[in-house]
């Protein structure tokens, strides 16, 4: 008898894991858009927008079942590029500086159409350092996509994990 009850309570419960971290209903959100984000920075470095653009669009296709539209998703990403420069940081004996730091900063406005109590504005920055006997176009590349790395998986972790 005890066995019988305990198998048809069991039988009721079920335990869901996410390895991806989303935490989305699906029969509620169908669809993301996530428009281009503009480099308004003072700093231009021309392949940044795009490239930062195609990983958030990337993070999203890749780690859920969103339909990605270009406008009106259920769930709404835009914003824009407001900070990318780059600072010396400790001076080395010669009175050089032997450090230099890299910083990217991205404004977001999301959308829950669905939730709109989720809706929110945020900024986002991310920094890499390196050494200042390197020149910047040696280490750009792979400097960016760290930290691009890092402010699409905090985004992501805002706008769907729900952590």
């Amino acid at each position: 008898m005890v066995a019988a009850l305990l198998t048809v309570l069991a039988g009721g419960c079920t335990v869901s894991y996410k390895f991806n971290g989303a935490s989305i209903d699906y029969t509620k959100v169908k669809s993301i858009s996530i428009t281009d984000f503009p480099n308004m920075a003072e700093l231009v470095y021309a392949p940044l927008s795009s490239t930062f653009s195609e990983a958030l669009r990337d993070k999203y296709t890749r780690q859920t079942k969103l339909q990605l539209l270009r406008t009106g998703g259920d769930l709404d990403v835009q914003g824009e590029i407001v900070g990318y420069d780059y600072v010396p940081l400790s001076i080395g004996t010669d009175a050089l500086a032997a450090q230099t730091r890299l910083s990217l900063t991205v404004n977001v406005r999301f959308t829950n159409r669905q939730n709109p109590e989720e809706d929110f504005e945020k900024r986002y920055t991310a920094s890499q350092t390196f050494d200042s006997n390197q020149m910047l176009n040696d280490v750009q590349d792979e400097l960016l996509a760290l930290m691009i790395e890092e402010i699409t998986d905090q985004i992501y972790n805002d706008t769907v994990a729900n952590w």
